[in-house]
Order: C-alpha cells, then structure tokens, then sequence
C-alpha cells in the first residue's frame, strides 16, 4: 500500500456525511486518511451520533465561518455549504499537488452550496473537473457485477440528444474502457445502450443510433470489445447475477441509475472518470431526516473507500 493518504471530505456536516465517514474510515484500520472538514463540528455531529471517531486520521482542519452553535442538523444552511465546497477544493489540490494519492468524498447538498453563493456547481463531479481544468468529466457508477457511465449527467431530457457528439461518447467509452481495464486487469467486454426504444428500429424512432453511437463504436474497438447500441429495456436485465459484459454505457442520467439503484442502492459508488485525480463518492445524498442519529449506514461509504484504494497506485 502506498504510503500516501487518501484524501476524504466529509460532505456537508449538517447531514450524515460526519458519521458514515468516521465509520467507514474505521473500516480501513490499515489505511491512513486526510480528512478535511471543521473538526469541532465533525466531532460534534459524531457524539451526538453515538459515533466513535478513529484514531486513523491526519485532520485537515478548515475554518468554520459561523459559530458551532448555529450549525443544525438537518437543514440546507449556508455555512455547511461553504465548508462542504471549500473541503472538496483543497482536498482536490492536494491530490492534484501529490499530496494525496486519491479522493473519497462524502455527500454534500446542492442547495446549501446554492445558500453560500456557490450557484455555478451543479455537482461534486463538475466542480473537480473544473478544478483539474477539464471542461468536462465521465460520471460512473461502480457495484459488484455491475459498472454504468453516463455520456450526459445533469441537463434537461430535452437536451440529451444534442449532446451526444461523436467527442464526447468517445471519451466516455475511452474512460469507461480505462476504469473498468484498471480494475479487472484484463481487455473489458462493454455494452453501449441505445438512446431511443427499440434501438431506433432502423430510425423508425430516431436516427442517433446510425449517426453517431455505431461510428463511435468502430473507432472504440481499440480501447475495449465494445457492442451496441443494445435495446436499453432488455440490455441489463440479467446483469447483478449473471453478467454479459464488464460495464455499460448509459446515454442519459436515469436511463443509466434506474436500474444501477434498483440493484444497488446502498452499496453503490460513484466514481468520476476521466480526470488525473481519482475521486469515489457514495451513491446517495445527505439524508437530512437522519442526520447526526446513528442511524445512516455507511455501506456505500465502506465501498467508496474501497474502490478508491482499487483504483489508486
């Protein structure tokens, strides 16, 4: 194991990010973490938690810009927002700077970061690509037997056939086909799904199939054995137990998470691809309506950290 940390942030603290990481850290007895966050108010949220803090930790402590007291869980407040923000942005920088040899990020709350003035970040996975000056990057979801990436994530269903340029599906696949070789150690068999019902049946339904998907397709062939464009109703019905491919590639958000969650729902990762950081994060928010009572399970959590020690050096 390198002897670099991984990096974690703890997400927003009014939410259950404080107690699924102390646990999950406390799951890696082996490993070393850099956690950035308020420690005063982390270790506030824990014990009112019932939520032992281990001993395997390098704290990275960040300023709070209210005082503890005000801070309640539960709810989208602005100061939470802007340590969730800020915690993401050095912890990324010290990935960046070698510091750190990956990122795990608990759940932060749009809406709070919206409350700090941070209007322009629709998620974790923009906000890192643009800190690695990237303008875009690939959002994944990992579980056991089962790996989906997104060619568009957040915008209007409206919009999602205009976005599906011959560049952008090919990065995706190429990040797709890099990820999933990384972690199997062998060439990956994927499956690309079609955008519309029926695979287009012959443009009958729409012509992104034969315009773009297949042509990506034939030049994808030397990165992974691509196949596709797969009916989407049918393409991932067998594959939690009986798997026909590595990973797949989903044209739109919900045509991919539907049914990772369906299947993966407290176990599920979400892995940004396609930047020179690593960055893992739970597949869930940060469940307001259980904060700080020892009741979230850290499950994805747990599998966050474990993909990003699979994933990093």
């Amino acid at each position: 194991m390198s002897q670099l940390p991984l990096a974690i942030t703890s997400g927003d603290c009014a939410g259950i990010g404080p107690e699924i990481t102390a646990q999950a850290i406390a799951a890696f007895p082996d490993e070393t973490f850099a956690l950035y966050t308020h420690k005063p108010l982390f270790e506030r949220a824990c014990h009112q938690a019932k939520v032992t803090i281990p001993e395997n930790i390098i704290w990275c402590d960040l300023p709070l810009n209210t005082t503890l007291d005000a801070i309640h869980p539960g709810k989208n407040q602005a100061a939470t927002g802007d340590l969730a923000y800020r915690a993401v942005c050095q912890a990324g920088q010290a990935v960046l700077a070698g510091h750190a040899r990956g990122l795990v990020t608990a759940p932060f709350s749009k809406a709070a970061l919206h409350l700090a003035g941070h209007t322009d970040v629709p998620g974790h996975t923009e906000l890192l690509a643009r800190l690695c000056g990237r303008e875009e990057a690939t959002m994944a979801f990992f579980a056991p037997h089962l790996i989906i990436s997104l060619v568009t994530i957040h915008c209007a269903l409206s919009a999602v056939p205009a976005l599906i340029t011959p560049a952008r599906l090919l990065r995706v696949l190429r990040d797709t086909a890099e990820a999933t070789q990384r972690l199997l150690k062998r060439r990956p068999k994927i499956g690309v799904l079609a955008l519309n019902p029926h695979a287009g049946e012959c443009g009958a339904f729409g012509n992104e199939e034969a315009a773009v998907i297949i042509p990506a397709l034939h030049q994808a062939q030397t990165w992974a054995d691509f196949e596709g464009p797969l009916v989407p109703d049918t393409a991932l019905i067998t594959a939690p137990h009986k798997p026909r491919y590595d990973a797949f590639v989903a044209m739109y958000h919900d045509q991919g998470l539907i049914p990772f969650k369906h299947v993966a729902f407290d176990c599920g990762v979400n892995v940004t691809l396609g930047l020179p950081i690593i960055r893992t994060s739970p597949d869930h928010g940060t469940a307001f309506d259980l904060a700080w009572q020892g009741k979230a399970s850290p499950k994805s959590m747990v599998q966050a950290i474990h993909y990003a020690r699979q994933l990093t050096p």
